[in-house]
């Protein structure tokens, strides 16, 4: 018996996207904006330390941001991008679409990804995700084919060892620039340009411990766990009840030693700090558990609020490399040199510039307009595929 002709390959309209993946996105912006403030305006003045400590205000403001939103919201977005990948290849299979079809159409997502975030990188901010998760693409394509206990033996794999050197790397450098003078940044954005783009690959650091996130997220996607939050509530609710208190536990002794709270030895700061980064995994996966159970609540009684939101996750690389523009317009020395302000106004400028995309971005929803960046990448991606568009 021959083999079925695959279907066309479609597209699914934004409206009939499920709640819950698109309002986590857009709400996470939010964290992850907070915290590229604060590390833009270090980068912007040459500080070797990311906080001030000027005032008891800015202690609070960064205990909170460390203990909440650092190292929480890109474990959130490995996990959608996961799972966003799993449903690609979930629905091309179902169309009739053979694996290596489908492998190369990921694969050739994650490569535009790459050349995205390069550009990203090299014009805007060193701290590009985008390009990781598209080595991770085109490295791990094939962990969309494997069984739940491999997938996830992978992810743990990853974990143990990305866990550490991520730490050390990161924990370690933050140590050493106590004892060294703040270096100033280039004055022109030429020089800027170089020094970004040679740095480009210190980031690729964030592919091993984006791992595994991104295999709960094609594990979770499996089970519908974002699409039909009622059938999983039990589980959905464990994760956040748990999630919540043991990700919050965990952030705090990094905490008090990033306000000077606490001064222990090298050592036990290490270890704070790999405590940070593992509970952190939790802290993602609990937020993504906590929006679902708010999409199970909200169900089609969508406000203005939860519509601005869902247009912000549905262009959420549009409003992220936004926020990028934003930090060099607001901080940089050849732009506006906003960039010695405290810890607590570099919070709520991050809390501003969030809440700013998420207007430009109901507007587009508004004018009937998908993201630039969306589109970008969702033509190459499908570029001479046959396919139907969704009106």
């Amino acid at each position: 018996m021959s083999r079925p002709e695959p279907q066309r390959v479609s597209g699914l309209a934004l409206s009939e996207r499920s709640l819950a993946p698109d309002l986590a996105r857009g709400f996470m912006l939010l964290v992850i904006s907070v915290v590229h403030a604060v590390l833009f305006r270090t980068m912007a003045t040459g500080e070797q330390l990311p906080y001030t400590l000027q005032s008891t205000a800015d202690s609070v403001s960064v205990f909170v941001v460390t203990v909440l939103a650092e190292s929480r919201g890109y474990p959130m977005f490995a996990l959608l991008f996961g799972y966003g990948l799993a449903w690609i290849h979930l629905r091309r299979t179902e169309e009739g679409h053979t694996w290596p079809w489908v492998r190369s159409l990921v694969r050739r997502r994650g490569r535009w990804m790459i050349l995205i975030g390069f550009l990203h990188t090299l014009l805007l901010f060193s701290g590009d995700i985008i390009a990781v998760y598209g080595l991770i693409a085109v490295a791990m394509a094939g962990l969309l084919h494997v069984g739940d206990r491999r997938l996830l033996a992978h992810g743990f794999g990853w974990l143990a060892v990305g866990s550490l050197v991520y730490t050390v790397l990161t924990a370690g450098s933050a140590m050493a620039a106590e004892t060294e003078e703040a270096m100033p940044i280039a004055g022109d954005p030429l020089t800027d340009m170089a020094v970004r783009g040679v740095g480009w690959p210190i980031m690729l650091v964030m592919v091993p411990v984006s791992v595994l996130p991104f295999t709960v997220g094609i594990w979770a996607a499996r089970r519908r766990l974002l699409e039909e939050p009622g059938r999983h509530r039990y589980l959905l609710t464990r994760v956040a009840g748990y999630g919540i208190p043991t990700a919050v536990l965990g952030g705090i002794p990094y905490a008090l030693y990033v306000t000077e709270l606490w001064q222990p030895a090298a050592p036990v700061v290490l270890g704070a700090a790999w405590l940070h980064l593992v509970t952190g995994y939790l802290g993602g996966f609990e937020y993504a558990a906590l929006i679902a159970l708010v999409a199970l609540r909200i169900g089609q009684r969508r406000g203005p609020v939860v519509t601005a939101l869902v247009a912000t996750g549905q262009r959420s690389m549009t409003c992220y490399v936004l926020q990028s523009l934003a930090w060099l317009v607001l901080f940089m020395p050849y732009t506006l040199d906003l960039a010695r302000m405290s810890d607590t106004a570099a919070v709520l400028t991050g809390a501003g510039v969030w809440l700013a995309t998420v207007v430009l971005a109901d507007l587009m929803r508004r004018a009937g307009m998908r993201g630039p960046l969306e589109s970008l990448l969702r033509n190459r991606t499908y570029a001479g595929v046959r396919r139907t568009e969704p009106v």
